[in-house]
């Protein structure tokens, strides 16, 4: 097949971003000496891996590039271990300690006469104020034209009210990647986003959404959701349970898409034939790169050099070179396309309906094979050498071995209804593959290319965030 290019058929248009604070990278040096799991929040705000936080105050001038290192300390002579009220940097920036007064209001230190590093620096202006914060009188010049008003009550969480058949006990004791571990779930059930513990079958508690969810994904310790008829993704901090943030769009916002060696998150409009492209470190949107036809199924390469998305008008699949200026590449026709990955220079395109796996050089653009696979393929998930392709018809997996593109086994899933995604958990040989109309989900050892179990659940599964128990600020 001859090789296509569509040269700069492509138009890149720049966003200006928005106000945003991202903390020095001297200043981020500094904490991580003693604390390198430290989260660094958009805002600027700074949380230590205990959920001490710091809310930080910026001079109007300051060096960010030398190494920095304490001045002075409140109360004084104390190390950033020993985590004191407030912290003054040598380049003068401030790092103040998100403390509770008497009355159980979040503060921050109270000092009659504040240092001058204390009086003259300013809150970032786009920060996330504290749950019930009250700032003393005597510190009142650092809040510049920040909106102090904040969300009262619980933010998003919404009570569960528990199944009539109860509590069922799902083991874990086969499964250790999933101990310590929550799911969060999206359910077509239910709009609101359901917080499970894997051990148990119903959700400890939910998510108020006001629409429902088109896609959720996770990135750490931030839940990011796109939802039907609304022109912004919501960001969600999952150590508190609030949006923290909304990133608006001209158009509607569908799929979302993670780099996370470049803290890059894609979010596709179909309506507008564009691709989002926001800095994840600051949540704004850095650019908008315009494409041909109406884009879903959109993924990223490993490497985060490509991006492949299917035209759902035209059934075209497309490549996009992220380091090439964003040149668009047409890889070829497909009917009903279901999902798209790409592994060592080919992309692999599954039809739902024919039940067929194409297999492409993205190079040469020449179809490499062409195979039979079971029945209504869902999803893909590629491990080592091997493509996970789930079959929602069959309820099977076809284990297809990249290196010689044959398939090597089948495997069964006789609990399941509808399967729907597979995704693999963290770093680990565990994969879940959840359900959308059976309320279960099934735990897949890559490694054996064997089903280890099925747990239940209260409900049946969309799409699912999979991360470590998350300690909530202000928990002990």
């Amino acid at each position: 097949m001859k090789k296509l290019i569509i040269g700069l058929a492509l138009m890149l248009s720049i966003i200006a971003p928005a106000n945003a604070t991202k903390v020095p990278e001297n200043v981020r040096n500094f904490v991580m000496i003693d604390y390198p799991e430290t989260e660094f929040r958009f805002d600027g705000v700074v949380i230590l891996p205990d959920n001490t936080v710091y809310l930080p105050l910026i001079p109007s001038k300051f060096n960010t590039e030398d190494p920095v290192e304490i001045k002075y300390t409140l109360p004084e002579g104390k190390k950033l271990s020993d985590k004191p009220d407030a912290i003054v940097l040598s380049n003068d920036y401030v790092l103040l300690k998100l403390i509770t007064n008497s009355n159980g209001k979040n503060t921050i230190i109270n000092l009659p006469a504040p240092p001058v590093e204390l009086v003259t620096g300013l809150f970032p202006q786009d920060m996330l104020v504290p749950k019930n914060f009250a700032i003393p009188n005597s510190m009142k010049n650092v809040i510049g034209n920040l909106d102090i008003r904040t969300m009262q009550g619980n933010g998003l969480i919404l009570p569960v009210v528990p199944p009539k058949a109860g509590l069922i006990k799902n083991s874990l004791a086969d499964v250790p990647a999933l101990q310590d571990k929550m799911f969060y779930i999206a359910s077509r059930t239910t709009k609101n986003i359901q917080v499970v513990n894997p051990e148990n079958n119903y959700a400890s508690y939910a998510l108020s959404q006001e629409e429902v969810p088109i896609t959720v994904k996770g990135y750490g310790v931030f839940l990011l959701v796109t939802s039907y008829g609304k022109k912004s993704m919501d960001v969600i901090s999952l150590t508190d349970d609030k949006v923290i943030k909304e990133v608006n769009f001209a158009t509607q916002p569908e799929e979302i898409v993670i780099d996370n060696k470049n803290n890059l998150a894609y979010i596709s409009s179909g309506e507008d034939a564009c691709l989002y492209v926001v800095d994840l470190e600051t949540m704004t949107v850095k650019r908008q790169i315009r494409l041909n036809g109406m884009c879903e199924k959109v993924i990223i390469s490993e490497d985060g050099t490509k991006l492949f998305y299917n035209d759902k008008q035209t059934r075209e699949v497309w490549a996009i070179e992220l380091d090439n200026d964003y040149l668009l590449k047409k890889i070829g026709r497909f009917a009903n396309v279901s999902k798209l990955a790409f592994v060592d220079g080919k992309l692999y395109v599954t039809s739902r309906t024919n039940n067929y796996l194409a297999i492409v050089d993205y190079d040469s653009l020449s179809l490499l094979s062409g195979n039979a696979i079971s029945a209504k393929p869902v999803d893909m998930l590629v491990y080592n050498d091997n493509l996970f392709v789930l079959g929602a018809g069959e309820k099977t997996i076809d284990v297809i071995d990249t290196s010689i593109d044959k398939r090597m086994d089948i495997i069964a899933l006789p609990d399941s209804a509808f399967p729907t995604k597979i995704i693999r958990v963290d770093d680990t040989n565990i994969a879940i593959i959840t359900d959308a109309k059976a309320n279960l989900y099934t735990v897949l050892d890559l490694d054996k290319k064997k089903v280890i179990k099925t747990n239940r659940l209260d409900i049946p599964v969309n799409a699912v965030y999979v991360t470590k128990t998350i300690k909530k600020i202000g928990s002990k």
